[in-house]
């Protein structure tokens, strides 16, 4: 784009001061070569009256130009009027021919399509009558010489001119190609800021799905603690209403005072975020054995642990997933299996870990479910979201009558310290 608008500021250059200069130019050399060519006085005169009014018209011409650049009615004007002028003083003096040229510069910037053939054909005469020896031709040699050179000039005329109309349509091709890269440079401008207004608009979603994830997280730890906890410790009161003697009291008491501030370090924990209670001292395998110990004690059901393969720290968020799930299914095992034995095992194969928790109980059709109530715990749909947010997976296999195997797979995902 800025080489097309240095190009014709140079060449508004030229329309303005080139005609000047040729005019100049011819006149000098047709002045020196007037006696040798026989130039009468009366001849002379008339070449100073063309010039003096090929001044006025170039002058004219240059304030004109620069109000209305371009073909136009007083271009074409122009146009011949300088061609009959340059033409006349060619006929006087052939070498005149020099201020004549200029026609075949101007052709494009001064007239319309359909007359620049025109111009350019009048424009040849003038000049092959130039170079034939001047006009008009003296015998029949010279008017054969006059057409050849016609004919050259022609061609020559017509083909630069062909040339020039190739260019010319390839400039105005380039032109619709530089207006479609902005049409699309805009296009594309307004795509990216569309994009940076769907981006801020899904950091706004993201921040709000993290906000209702930490809800949700919340409202499982608090299902998983506070309220595993509570009815632990109801049971255990119960118990004591109905204690035969004050040493059974007393035991009950104490283990539901052990269950509150278990419950309470688990509302600081899930507060802050941080791993469960039971992971803050021992690793998963440990944590398991006592959580199992101690919900077989409160549960007064025959509970045991078992760990297989080669036992790995584990990733916190893998180890707090694994225990949540234990812990969970044996909330489910109290309260609705009626089970005499449960067995937990962790198992290590490689690069998965396994829990299975078994029981003997009354089982249940896993096709036969109910919807979970606003009153009733996360669940088996709590356990297998646990799982499947680190990659892992959970299966049931529950029979009416034939005890309940809960399995969770997760990923052995190393600690990272």
């Amino acid at each position: 784009m800025t080489e097309t608008t240095e190009l014709d500021e140079r060449w508004e250059v030229f329309d303005r001061w080139g005609p000047h200069g040729l005019l100049v130019l011819s006149t000098l050399i047709a002045w020196a070569a007037a006696d040798a060519l026989g130039m009468s006085t009366r001849e002379r005169g008339a070449c100073g009256v063309l010039i003096v009014a090929a001044v006025v018209l170039e002058l004219r011409w240059s304030r004109v130009v620069r109000t209305r650049p371009g073909p136009s009615t007083g271009a074409v004007r122009h146009y011949f009027l300088r061609w009959a002028i340059g033409f006349a003083l060619t006929w006087a003096n052939p070498l005149f021919a020099f201020y004549a040229v200029i026609g075949y510069f101007s052709t494009e910037r001064l007239l319309p399509r359909h007359l620049r053939k025109a111009g350019l054909f009048a424009t040849a005469v003038t000049l092959a009558g130039s170079q034939s020896g001047g006009l008009p031709p003296n015998h029949e040699l010279g008017w054969v010489l006059f057409g050849a050179l016609l004919a050259a000039n022609s061609v020559l005329v017509f083909l630069f001119g062909h040339f020039a109309d190739l260019e010319e349509a390839r400039g105005r091709a380039r032109l619709k190609t530089i207006a479609a890269l902005e049409r699309t440079n805009t296009a594309l401008q307004q795509a990216l800021d569309e994009n940076a207004a769907l981006h801020a608009q899904l950091l706004v979603q993201a921040r709000e799905a993290g906000i209702a994830e930490e809800r949700r997280r919340l409202a499982v730890e608090i299902h998983d603690t506070l309220a595993q906890g509570l009815t632990g410790i109801i049971a255990q009161l119960q118990v004591v209403a109905n204690a035969p003697d004050e040493g059974t009291a007393r035991e009950h008491v104490d283990r539901a005072l052990g269950l509150a501030r278990h419950s309470l370090g688990e509302a600081r924990r899930s507060v802050h975020n941080l791993s469960p209670v039971a992971l803050a001292d021992d690793g998963l395998p440990d944590a398991l054995r006592k959580t199992v110990t101690e919900w077989g004690e409160r549960a007064g059901v025959q509970a045991r642990f078992a760990v297989t393969g080669t036992a790995e720290q584990l990733h916190d968020e893998v180890a707090a997933t694994l225990l949540r799930i234990a812990q969970e299914a044996l909330s489910n095992t109290a309260r609705h299996a009626a089970a005499g034995r449960v067995g937990v095992t962790l198992s290590y194969m490689g690069d998965e870990v396994s829990l299975d928790i078994r029981d003997d109980g009354r089982g249940f059709d896993p096709l036969a479910l109910p919807a979970r109530t606003r009153t009733g715990g996360f669940g088996l749909d709590g356990m297998r979201a646990r799982a499947e947010r680190i990659a892992g997976s959970l299966t049931v296999e529950a029979e009416p009558g034939q005890g309940t195997a809960v399995s969770a797979r997760v990923p052995l995902v190393r600690h990272d310290r």
